[in-house]
């Protein structure tokens, strides 16, 4: 069942926020829907979980439509989005997870009627398959954008390799922290930066514990469903 899923994470977040004394109401869950339909997600909205991101286009703005008499829902786009699509969907998101070069940084700027928060992808792990700004160009990257009006950098984000070992995602995850540490200490007006978008449904107790304030879990909630 969903709702005893959720309440194992819900919990699984309460027990790891306790470890380092962190408040439970410090760190975001946001459901990763890709996977499910319209249904679920209603579920889980009943269960007051109201914060959902998508990796398609396709997908959340047909999810948008379904949902439209949900209007408390907060939607966050997490997957690679291609500048040509930009145009269709950066004004009915709440948050990008995915921000990852200035060509892109550049459709947005065009496109957006609104102050778009984002996180800045980084890619800690160094692994040729991933997108994301290699961690010694974050600060140079985040400066570049002073310019961009319609861009807030609100965090960092990351994705630690899926065979990692706990060690290594918490070698990855200290990393990144200490990036948006140095980032944020640079009170910047376009880049406060005080966020972290880190940890999956494998990952997240141990991203909780270094510090991610939004947890993206997708399987976790849905597993024998």
């Amino acid at each position: 069942m969903i709702s005893d899923n959720l309440r194992k994470v819900r919990q699984e977040i309460q027990n790891s926020c306790a470890l380092v004394s962190r408040k439970v109401e410090e760190v975001t869950l946001v459901a990763v829907t890709k996977s499910v339909d319209s249904a679920k997600m209603k579920e889980l909205y009943e269960e007051d979980l109201t914060v959902f991101a998508e990796n398609r286009v396709d997908v959340l703005l047909q999810k948008q439509t379904e949902l439209a008499d949900y209007p408390a829902i907060e939607w966050h786009f997490i997957g690679h989005l291609q500048r040509r699509k930009v145009k269709d969907i950066i004004n009915k998101i709440d948050y990008f997870h995915a921000l990852e070069s200035l060509k892109l940084a550049g459709e947005i700027q065009k496109r957006a009627q609104k102050v778009i928060r984002c996180f800045v992808e980084v890619n800690v792990s160094g692994e040729a398959s991933k997108l994301g700004i290699r961690p010694e160009e974050v600060l140079s990257f985040i400066q570049s954008l002073a310019s961009y009006d319609k861009i807030e950098v609100v965090g960092l984000m990351m994705m630690a390799p899926y065979d990692s070992t706990v060690e290594e995602q918490r070698s990855y995850f200290t990393q990144l922290k200490q990036l948006q540490e140095s980032v944020s200490v640079k009170k910047y007006s376009h880049a406060p930066c005080t966020e972290l978008s880190m940890g999956m449904s494998n990952d997240y107790p141990v991203a909780i514990e270094v510090g991610a304030t939004y947890v993206r879990v997708g399987s976790a909630l849905f597993e024998d469903e």
